[in-house]
Protein backbone atom coordinates (compact mmCIF):
# COMPACT_ATOMS: atom_id res chain seq x y z
CA UNK A 1 0.00 0.00 0.00
CA UNK A 2 1.39 3.41 -0.92
CA UNK A 3 2.33 6.01 1.67
CA UNK A 4 -0.41 8.33 0.34
CA UNK A 5 -3.33 6.03 1.15
CA UNK A 6 -2.28 4.10 4.24
CA UNK A 7 -3.88 4.84 7.59
CA UNK A 8 -1.93 7.05 10.00
CA UNK A 9 -0.24 4.78 12.54
CA UNK A 10 -0.38 5.59 16.26
CA UNK A 11 2.08 3.64 18.38
CA UNK A 12 0.98 3.32 22.04
CA UNK A 13 3.10 2.29 25.01
CA UNK A 14 1.57 1.18 28.30
CA UNK A 15 3.14 -0.78 31.13
CA UNK A 16 -0.19 -0.77 32.94
CA UNK A 17 -3.62 -2.00 31.84
CA UNK A 18 -5.34 1.24 30.93
CA UNK A 19 -6.43 3.38 28.00
CA UNK A 20 -8.90 0.97 26.40
CA UNK A 21 -11.21 3.86 25.48
CA UNK A 22 -8.28 5.63 23.82
CA UNK A 23 -7.39 2.58 21.75
CA UNK A 24 -10.98 2.06 20.59
CA UNK A 25 -11.50 5.69 19.66
CA UNK A 26 -8.19 6.01 17.80
CA UNK A 27 -9.20 3.03 15.65
CA UNK A 28 -12.68 4.49 15.23
CA UNK A 29 -11.09 7.71 13.97
CA UNK A 30 -9.40 5.80 11.15
CA UNK A 31 -5.94 5.21 12.59
CA UNK A 32 -3.89 2.04 12.71
CA UNK A 33 -3.35 1.38 16.41
CA UNK A 34 -0.33 -0.55 17.66
CA UNK A 35 0.31 -1.33 21.33
CA UNK A 36 3.53 -2.19 23.16
CA UNK A 37 2.96 -3.49 26.70
CA UNK A 38 4.76 -5.79 29.14
CA UNK A 39 4.77 -9.56 28.95
CA UNK A 40 2.50 -10.07 31.97
CA UNK A 41 -0.23 -7.98 30.29
CA UNK A 42 -0.23 -9.88 27.01
CA UNK A 43 -3.63 -11.41 27.84
CA UNK A 44 -5.08 -8.40 29.68
CA UNK A 45 -8.45 -6.92 28.78
CA UNK A 46 -7.26 -5.02 25.70
CA UNK A 47 -9.77 -4.18 22.93
CA UNK A 48 -8.23 -6.58 20.42
CA UNK A 49 -10.63 -5.51 17.69
CA UNK A 50 -9.11 -2.01 17.78
CA UNK A 51 -5.43 -3.05 17.84
CA UNK A 52 -3.61 -3.90 14.63
CA UNK A 53 -0.46 -5.20 16.31
CA UNK A 54 -0.03 -6.00 20.01
CA UNK A 55 3.42 -7.03 21.16
CA UNK A 56 5.13 -7.23 24.52
CA UNK A 57 8.47 -6.71 26.22
CA UNK A 58 9.97 -7.79 29.57
CA UNK A 59 9.48 -5.47 32.52
CA UNK A 60 12.35 -3.24 33.57
CA UNK A 61 13.94 -2.61 30.18
CA UNK A 62 16.26 0.37 30.01
CA UNK A 63 15.27 3.32 27.78
CA UNK A 64 17.88 2.20 25.25
CA UNK A 65 16.43 -1.31 25.17
CA UNK A 66 12.93 0.08 24.62
CA UNK A 67 14.31 2.28 21.84
CA UNK A 68 15.88 -0.77 20.17
CA UNK A 69 12.63 -2.74 20.56
CA UNK A 70 10.53 -0.05 18.90
CA UNK A 71 13.13 0.66 16.20
CA UNK A 72 13.04 -3.03 15.26
CA UNK A 73 9.24 -2.90 15.01
CA UNK A 74 9.53 0.22 12.82
CA UNK A 75 11.55 -1.68 10.21
CA UNK A 76 8.35 -3.30 8.94
CA UNK A 77 5.59 -1.08 10.42
CA UNK A 78 5.14 2.67 9.97
CA UNK A 79 4.89 4.92 13.05
CA UNK A 80 3.45 8.43 12.75
CA UNK A 81 2.74 9.32 16.37
CA UNK A 82 3.78 7.88 19.73
CA UNK A 83 1.50 7.99 22.79
CA UNK A 84 2.39 6.91 26.35
CA UNK A 85 -0.84 5.79 28.02
CA UNK A 86 0.80 5.38 31.43
CA UNK A 87 2.73 8.13 33.21
CA UNK A 88 5.74 5.89 33.79
CA UNK A 89 6.18 5.57 30.01
CA UNK A 90 6.32 9.29 29.24
CA UNK A 91 10.13 9.48 29.22
CA UNK A 92 10.42 6.47 26.93
CA UNK A 93 7.90 8.01 24.52
CA UNK A 94 9.80 11.33 24.54
CA UNK A 95 13.09 9.55 23.84
CA UNK A 96 11.51 7.66 20.94
CA UNK A 97 10.05 10.84 19.43
CA UNK A 98 13.40 12.57 19.52
CA UNK A 99 15.30 9.56 18.18
CA UNK A 100 12.79 9.02 15.35
CA UNK A 101 12.22 12.78 14.83
CA UNK A 102 8.48 12.41 15.29
CA UNK A 103 6.11 15.22 16.37
CA UNK A 104 4.98 15.63 19.96
CA UNK A 105 6.68 16.42 23.25
CA UNK A 106 10.41 15.75 23.37
CA UNK A 107 12.44 15.11 26.48
CA UNK A 108 12.71 18.72 27.63
CA UNK A 109 8.98 19.43 27.19
CA UNK A 110 8.05 16.14 28.86
CA UNK A 111 10.01 17.08 31.99
CA UNK A 112 7.50 19.85 32.70
CA UNK A 113 4.80 17.16 33.02
CA UNK A 114 6.85 14.47 34.74
CA UNK A 115 9.58 16.07 36.85
CA UNK A 116 8.27 17.81 39.98
CA UNK A 117 11.27 20.13 40.09
CA UNK A 118 10.91 21.15 36.45
CA UNK A 119 7.16 21.78 36.70
CA UNK A 120 7.55 23.82 39.91
CA UNK A 121 10.35 25.89 38.41
CA UNK A 122 8.34 26.50 35.23
CA UNK A 123 5.11 27.34 37.03
CA UNK A 124 6.80 29.73 39.44
CA UNK A 125 8.56 31.47 36.55
CA UNK A 126 5.12 31.93 34.99
CA UNK A 127 3.81 33.71 38.09
CA UNK A 128 1.86 30.75 39.50
CA UNK A 129 1.74 30.31 43.29
CA UNK A 130 3.74 27.22 44.31
CA UNK A 131 4.65 25.99 47.82
CA UNK A 132 8.23 27.01 48.69
CA UNK A 133 10.64 24.38 47.38
CA UNK A 134 14.32 23.72 46.81
CA UNK A 135 16.45 21.39 44.71
CA UNK A 136 18.20 18.60 46.61
CA UNK A 137 21.80 19.33 45.68
CA UNK A 138 23.79 21.61 47.96
CA UNK A 139 23.52 20.78 51.67
CA UNK A 140 24.21 24.35 52.82
CA UNK A 141 21.33 25.53 50.61
CA UNK A 142 19.07 22.88 52.16
CA UNK A 143 19.99 24.01 55.67
CA UNK A 144 19.34 27.65 54.77
CA UNK A 145 15.97 26.70 53.24
CA UNK A 146 14.82 24.86 56.37
CA UNK A 147 16.02 27.73 58.55
CA UNK A 148 14.01 30.21 56.48
CA UNK A 149 10.90 28.17 55.56
CA UNK A 150 8.91 26.80 58.52
CA UNK A 151 8.46 23.03 58.71
CA UNK A 152 7.29 20.44 58.34
CA UNK A 153 8.54 19.72 54.84
CA UNK A 154 7.92 17.03 52.22
CA UNK A 155 10.72 15.18 50.45
CA UNK A 156 9.20 14.19 47.12
CA UNK A 157 10.57 12.01 44.31
CA UNK A 158 10.80 14.19 41.25
CA UNK A 159 9.43 11.55 38.88
CA UNK A 160 7.02 9.35 40.82
CA UNK A 161 3.28 9.73 40.41
CA UNK A 162 0.55 10.10 43.04
CA UNK A 163 1.80 10.20 46.66
CA UNK A 164 4.29 7.38 46.17
CA UNK A 165 7.67 7.79 47.84
CA UNK A 166 6.88 11.03 49.69
CA UNK A 167 8.49 11.41 53.12
CA UNK A 168 7.47 13.94 55.77
CA UNK A 169 10.32 15.77 57.50
CA UNK A 170 9.41 17.26 60.89
CA UNK A 171 12.82 18.58 61.99
CA UNK A 172 15.90 19.61 59.97
CA UNK A 173 18.08 16.88 61.52
CA UNK A 174 15.71 14.22 60.12
CA UNK A 175 16.55 15.09 56.51
CA UNK A 176 20.22 14.20 56.19
CA UNK A 177 20.08 10.57 57.40
CA UNK A 178 17.38 10.01 54.77
CA UNK A 179 19.58 11.62 52.12
CA UNK A 180 22.46 9.37 53.20
CA UNK A 181 20.22 6.34 52.65
CA UNK A 182 19.23 7.63 49.22
CA UNK A 183 22.86 8.07 48.21
CA UNK A 184 23.22 8.98 44.55
CA UNK A 185 19.42 8.99 44.18
CA UNK A 186 18.94 12.03 46.42
CA UNK A 187 19.28 14.55 43.57
CA UNK A 188 16.15 12.96 42.09
CA UNK A 189 14.10 14.49 44.94
CA UNK A 190 12.72 17.94 45.72
CA UNK A 191 12.16 19.40 49.21
CA UNK A 192 8.95 21.38 49.63
CA UNK A 193 7.09 23.23 52.36
CA UNK A 194 4.17 21.15 53.63
CA UNK A 195 1.00 23.15 52.98
CA UNK A 196 -2.09 21.96 54.82
CA UNK A 197 -5.44 22.34 53.15
CA UNK A 198 -7.97 20.81 50.81
CA UNK A 199 -6.75 19.24 47.58
CA UNK A 200 -8.37 19.72 44.16
CA UNK A 201 -7.73 18.51 40.65
CA UNK A 202 -8.58 19.92 37.24
CA UNK A 203 -8.90 17.79 34.11
CA UNK A 204 -7.96 19.66 30.95
CA UNK A 205 -8.09 19.39 27.16
CA UNK A 206 -5.70 21.55 25.11
CA UNK A 207 -5.48 22.06 21.35
CA UNK A 208 -3.02 24.28 19.51
CA UNK A 209 -1.77 25.78 22.77
CA UNK A 210 -5.28 26.87 23.76
CA UNK A 211 -7.00 25.37 26.80
CA UNK A 212 -10.43 24.34 25.51
CA UNK A 213 -11.81 22.50 28.53
CA UNK A 214 -11.33 22.55 32.31
CA UNK A 215 -13.23 20.45 34.82
CA UNK A 216 -12.36 21.28 38.44
CA UNK A 217 -13.02 18.64 41.09
CA UNK A 218 -12.43 18.34 44.80
CA UNK A 219 -10.97 15.33 46.55
CA UNK A 220 -12.36 14.15 49.89
CA UNK A 221 -9.27 13.17 51.83
CA UNK A 222 -6.05 14.34 50.15
CA UNK A 223 -4.64 11.54 47.94
CA UNK A 224 -1.42 11.55 49.99
CA UNK A 225 -3.41 10.76 53.14
CA UNK A 226 -5.45 8.04 51.45
CA UNK A 227 -2.34 6.50 49.90
CA UNK A 228 -0.32 6.39 53.11
CA UNK A 229 -2.98 5.91 55.78
CA UNK A 230 -5.67 4.07 53.86
CA UNK A 231 -9.32 5.01 53.66
CA UNK A 232 -11.85 5.85 51.01
CA UNK A 233 -10.95 7.81 47.89
CA UNK A 234 -13.58 10.32 46.80
CA UNK A 235 -13.80 13.14 44.32
CA UNK A 236 -16.64 15.27 42.99
CA UNK A 237 -17.15 18.03 40.47
CA UNK A 238 -17.58 21.58 41.78
CA UNK A 239 -20.58 23.88 41.53
CA UNK A 240 -20.66 25.66 38.18
CA UNK A 241 -19.61 29.30 38.16
CA UNK A 242 -18.76 29.25 41.87
CA UNK A 243 -15.87 31.42 43.04
CA UNK A 244 -13.95 28.23 43.83
CA UNK A 245 -14.40 26.84 40.32
CA UNK A 246 -13.51 30.12 38.65
CA UNK A 247 -10.32 30.50 40.69
CA UNK A 248 -9.22 26.95 39.84
CA UNK A 249 -9.93 27.40 36.12
CA UNK A 250 -7.81 30.55 36.06
CA UNK A 251 -4.78 29.12 37.87
CA UNK A 252 -5.10 25.95 35.78
CA UNK A 253 -4.95 28.02 32.59
CA UNK A 254 -1.90 29.87 33.85
CA UNK A 255 -0.09 26.63 34.77
CA UNK A 256 -0.56 25.05 31.34
CA UNK A 257 0.41 28.30 29.63
CA UNK A 258 3.58 28.53 31.74
CA UNK A 259 4.54 24.92 31.01
CA UNK A 260 3.91 25.24 27.28
CA UNK A 261 1.50 22.40 26.54
CA UNK A 262 0.48 22.39 22.88
CA UNK A 263 -1.93 19.47 22.49
CA UNK A 264 -3.39 16.79 24.70
CA UNK A 265 -5.06 16.09 28.02
CA UNK A 266 -3.83 16.92 31.50
CA UNK A 267 -4.48 16.03 35.13
CA UNK A 268 -3.40 18.87 37.44
CA UNK A 269 -3.57 19.11 41.23
CA UNK A 270 -3.83 22.14 43.51
CA UNK A 271 -4.12 22.71 47.24
CA UNK A 272 -6.08 25.48 48.94
CA UNK A 273 -4.09 26.56 51.96
CA UNK A 274 -5.86 26.28 55.30
CA UNK A 275 -3.76 29.26 56.45
CA UNK A 276 -4.21 31.91 53.74
CA UNK A 277 -7.00 30.46 51.56
CA UNK A 278 -4.84 30.71 48.41
CA UNK A 279 -4.65 28.01 45.74
CA UNK A 280 -1.16 26.59 45.20
CA UNK A 281 -0.02 24.43 42.29
CA UNK A 282 1.08 20.93 43.33
CA UNK A 283 1.72 18.93 40.16
CA UNK A 284 0.51 18.16 36.67
CA UNK A 285 0.73 15.27 34.22
CA UNK A 286 0.13 14.99 30.49
CA UNK A 287 -2.23 12.07 30.91
CA UNK A 288 -5.73 11.13 32.00
CA UNK A 289 -6.38 11.12 35.75
CA UNK A 290 -6.57 7.68 37.35
CA UNK A 291 -9.07 6.20 39.81
CA UNK A 292 -11.97 6.46 37.31
CA UNK A 293 -11.69 10.26 37.14
CA UNK A 294 -12.31 10.07 33.39
CA UNK A 295 -15.70 8.49 34.04
CA UNK A 296 -16.56 11.12 36.66
CA UNK A 297 -15.81 13.84 34.10
CA UNK A 298 -17.86 12.02 31.47
CA UNK A 299 -20.91 11.63 33.73
CA UNK A 300 -20.76 15.34 34.56
CA UNK A 301 -20.04 16.79 31.10
CA UNK A 302 -20.42 14.11 28.44
CA UNK A 303 -16.69 14.41 27.66
CA UNK A 304 -14.42 11.43 28.30
CA UNK A 305 -10.74 12.55 28.47
CA UNK A 306 -9.49 9.23 27.07
CA UNK A 307 -11.74 9.60 24.03
CA UNK A 308 -10.82 13.24 23.45
CA UNK A 309 -7.11 12.45 23.74
CA UNK A 310 -7.52 9.84 21.00
CA UNK A 311 -9.41 12.32 18.83
CA UNK A 312 -6.64 14.88 19.30
CA UNK A 313 -3.94 12.39 18.34
CA UNK A 314 -5.96 11.27 15.32
CA UNK A 315 -6.53 14.87 14.21
CA UNK A 316 -2.81 15.59 14.46
CA UNK A 317 -1.93 12.42 12.57
CA UNK A 318 -4.47 13.21 9.83
CA UNK A 319 -3.63 16.91 9.56
CA UNK A 320 -7.09 18.19 10.45
CA UNK A 321 -8.68 20.37 13.12
CA UNK A 322 -10.07 19.20 16.44
CA UNK A 323 -13.13 20.53 18.26
CA UNK A 324 -14.75 19.68 21.57
CA UNK A 325 -17.94 17.61 21.59
CA UNK A 326 -21.19 19.14 22.90
CA UNK A 327 -21.04 19.45 26.67
CA UNK A 328 -23.71 19.16 29.35
CA UNK A 329 -23.78 20.64 32.85
CA UNK A 330 -24.43 17.87 35.32
CA UNK A 331 -22.49 16.87 38.43
CA UNK A 332 -20.72 13.65 39.29
CA UNK A 333 -18.58 12.04 41.96
CA UNK A 334 -16.93 8.79 42.96
CA UNK A 335 -16.43 6.71 46.10
CA UNK A 336 -13.76 3.99 45.84
CA UNK A 337 -11.73 1.88 48.23
CA UNK A 338 -9.78 -1.32 48.55
CA UNK A 339 -12.17 -3.98 49.82
CA UNK A 340 -11.78 -6.76 52.35
CA UNK A 341 -14.09 -8.86 50.19
CA UNK A 342 -12.87 -10.27 46.88
CA UNK A 343 -16.17 -9.36 45.19
CA UNK A 344 -17.93 -6.71 47.32
CA UNK A 345 -21.72 -6.73 47.41
CA UNK A 346 -22.96 -3.20 46.64
CA UNK A 347 -26.66 -4.08 46.55
CA UNK A 348 -27.37 -2.09 49.75
CA UNK A 349 -26.49 1.07 47.84
CA UNK A 350 -29.57 1.78 45.77
CA UNK A 351 -29.97 5.54 45.26
CA UNK A 352 -31.15 6.49 41.75
CA UNK A 353 -28.12 8.77 41.29
CA UNK A 354 -25.82 5.73 41.03
CA UNK A 355 -24.47 5.81 37.47
CA UNK A 356 -21.94 2.99 37.68
CA UNK A 357 -20.93 0.22 40.07
CA UNK A 358 -17.33 -0.90 39.69
CA UNK A 359 -16.59 -4.56 39.14
CA UNK A 360 -12.95 -4.90 40.15
CA UNK A 361 -11.38 -7.60 42.30
CA UNK A 362 -10.98 -6.49 45.95
CA UNK A 363 -12.30 -3.00 45.18
CA UNK A 364 -15.60 -1.33 46.05
CA UNK A 365 -16.63 1.61 43.94
CA UNK A 366 -19.63 3.67 42.96
CA UNK A 367 -19.90 6.61 40.56
CA UNK A 368 -22.72 9.11 40.97
CA UNK A 369 -24.47 11.55 38.64
CA UNK A 370 -27.06 14.25 39.32
CA UNK A 371 -28.19 17.68 38.07
CA UNK A 372 -27.58 18.86 41.67
CA UNK A 373 -24.09 19.54 43.03
CA UNK A 374 -25.48 19.44 46.57
CA UNK A 375 -26.99 15.98 46.03
CA UNK A 376 -23.72 14.58 44.69
CA UNK A 377 -21.82 15.99 47.66
CA UNK A 378 -24.37 14.56 50.10
CA UNK A 379 -24.12 11.09 48.56
CA UNK A 380 -20.33 11.12 48.25
CA UNK A 381 -19.89 12.14 51.89
CA UNK A 382 -22.46 9.62 53.15
CA UNK A 383 -21.17 6.72 51.04
CA UNK A 384 -17.58 7.39 52.14
CA UNK A 385 -18.58 6.83 55.78
CA UNK A 386 -20.51 3.66 54.91
CA UNK A 387 -17.66 2.29 52.77
CA UNK A 388 -15.30 2.53 55.74
CA UNK A 389 -17.60 0.25 57.72
CA UNK A 390 -18.72 -2.07 54.93
CA UNK A 391 -15.64 -2.63 52.76
CA UNK A 392 -12.47 -0.68 53.47
CA UNK A 393 -9.16 -2.54 53.60
CA UNK A 394 -5.64 -1.12 53.90
CA UNK A 395 -2.48 -2.29 52.15
CA UNK A 396 1.08 -1.04 51.88
CA UNK A 397 1.81 1.83 49.51
CA UNK A 398 2.69 0.34 46.08
CA UNK A 399 5.81 1.16 44.11
CA UNK A 400 3.68 2.73 41.39
CA UNK A 401 0.11 3.99 41.04
CA UNK A 402 -2.65 1.51 40.32
CA UNK A 403 -4.60 3.65 37.85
Amino acid sequence: MSEAVRKPAIFCISTYEKGQAFLREAAQQGCEVNLLTVDKLRDANWPREAITHLFTMPEGLTPEQILNTVSYFARTHPIDRIVALDEFDLEAAALLREHMRLPGMGQSETRFFRDKLAMRTGARAGGVAVPDFIRVFNYDDLRAFMAHVPGPWLLKPRSNASAIGIKTIQEPEELFPILDQLGDEQSHYVLERFVTGEVYHVEGVTWGGKLLFSQPCKYGKPPMQTMHQGGVFTTRTLSKDSAEEQALCEIHRRVLQALGLRNGVTHTEFIRSAVDGQFYFLETAARVGGAFIAEVVEFATGLNPWVEWARIEAALAQGREYALPPLRRDYAGSVICLAKQSEPDLSAYADPEIALRLHKHHHAGILLQSPSAERVQELVDGYAVRFLEDFCAVMAVPDRPTA
